[in-house]
C-alpha cells in the first residue's frame, strides 16, 4: 500500500469514506478497499500501477461511531466472522480474469440475485415520504444512516469531522484529491463538501480549493427525499449546492436497493447550469460480489474492483500526469 503518513511530496491523493452499518477496524478496512481497487487496476491496466502506487491514500473512518452507536440499537456484531467473509468476498472477486467478465450473463448466474430488494425500494421510498415516513424507511435498513439524518447531535457532527479534517487536510497542502464515497457515505461527502463551500466556520480553512474528483458508489443521492435533507437544500441559486467539485462520476449497480434511483446527473443538473461543476457523469454496472453465499450487489469491494471504477481513476493519472 502506498506510503500513507509522510505526505510532504504527496501532489494526488485519494480519500476514502465508507457508508453505513458495521464496520471492521480501520487498518483493516482499508487494507480492503484499497487492496480491492488495486486489483482491478492492475487486472485491466498494468501499465497504470506504478503510477497509482505513487498516490497518496487515506481513509475517513467513523466506523467505530457507527459501531457503538448500533450495539447501543440492541444490535450484534461478529468482527472476526465479517472480516473472514469480505476477504474470502475479495477473493472471489480477484479471481474474475478479465473486464468483460463483469456483465448481464455472468451476474445472473450468482446464487441468491434478486431484485425484489430494489423493486420495494423503488415502491416504498414514494410512499413513506408522501406520508412523512422517509426515516422509518431509512431506519429499516440503515439504523445510523437515519439518525445521522437527523442531525442527532453530537453523533452527526462527529460523523462529518472525521471526513472534514482529512478532506482539509489534503486540499490545504495542495493536493489533487479524488474523494471516493460508498453508500451514505456519499450522503456525508456531500454535506461536507457544503459545509466548505459555504459554511464560514469551516470555509476559510481551504480557501476554495476544489474536489479534482468525486466518485460515488451505491450513492443514495438519486432520492428526492433523501435530497430534501441535504445541507443547502433549502437555499437558492448557487448557494443551494457545493462549488468545490470539478467532476462527479456516479457509479450506481443494477439491484443495489440503496441507490435504487441510479442517476445524479438529472437531479443536480441545476449545478451545471449554475457553472459550479464541470461534469456529473452516470454509470450503470453489475456488482458481483457474494456476502455469506448470496449476492449483494451494495457491497464496496464490488464496486471498487469494478472495471468501470478502475477506469475512471486511470483516467484521473492519465489527465493529472498531463496537467502537471
Amino acid at each position: 500500500m502506498a506510503d500513507t503518513n509522510n505526505h510532504s511530496d504527496v501532489r494526488r491523493s485519494i480519500l476514502f469514506v465508507h457508508g453505513s452499518d458495521f464496520k471492521p477496524p480501520a487498518d483493516v478496512f482499508m487494507n480492503e478497499v484499497y487492496s480491492a481497487l488495486r486489483a482491478g487496476i492492475e487486472r485491466d491496466f498494468p501499465d497504470s500501477v506504478e503510477a497509482f502506487d505513487k498516490i497518496g491514500v487515506e481513509l475517513a473512518y467513523y466506523g467505530d461511531l457507527g459501531n457503538a452507536l448500533l450495539r447501543r440499537r440492541g444490535r450484534h456484531y461478529d468482527e472476526q466472522l465479517d472480516v473472514g467473509d469480505r476477504r474470502n468476498a475479495l477473493e472471489q472477486l480477484r479471481k474474475i480474469p478479465q473486464r468483460k467478465r463483469f456483465g448481464l450473463r455472468q451476474y445472473d448466474s450468482l446464487r441468491g440475485k434478486s431484485a425484489i430488494p430494489e423493486a420495494i425500494a423503488d415502491v416504498a421510498s414514494p410512499l413513506f415520504g408522501l406520508f412523512g415516513l422517509t426515516l422509518l424507511l431509512v431506519s429499516m435498513v440503515a439504523r445510523d444512516f437515519a439518525v445521522y439524518l437527523r442531525g442527532h447531535r453530537p453523533f452527526t457532527e462527529q460523523v462529518r469531522e472525521r471526513l472534514r479534517s482529512k478532506l482539509c487536510a489534503m486540499l490545504q497542502r495542495g493536493d489533487q484529491v479524488v474523494l471516493m464515497t460508498h453508500g451514505t457515505g456519499c450522503v456525508v461527502a456531500y454535506d461536507v463538501l457544503w459545509q466548505l463551500s459555504h459554511d464560514e466556520q469551516y470555509g476559510e480553512a481551504v480557501a476554495g480549493a476544489k474536489v479534482d474528483l468525486w466518485v460515488t458508489l451505491g450513492s443514495p443521492l438519486g432520492d428526492n427525499r433523501i435530497r430534501k435533507r441535504l445541507l443547502g437544500a433549502k437555499r437558492k441559486s448557487v448557494r443551494r449546492f457545493p462549488t468545490n467539485i470539478i467532476t462527479w462520476e456516479n457509479v450506481s449497480a443494477e439491484d443495489d436497493y440503496l441507490c435504487h434511483d441510479k442517476t445524479v446527473a438529472d437531479d443536480f443538473k441545476a449545478m451545471m447550469r449554475e457553472h459550479v461543476i464541470s461534469s456529473i457523469n452516470d454509470h450503470l454496472v453489475y456488482n458481483h460480489t457474494m456476502r455469506y453465499g448470496k449476492s449483494n450487489p451494495h457491497c464496496s469491494l464490488g464496486y471498487f474492483i469494478h472495471p468501470r471504477v478502475a477506469k475512471i481513476i486511470v483516467d484521473w493519472i492519465g489527465a493529472t500526469d498531463v496537467a502537471t
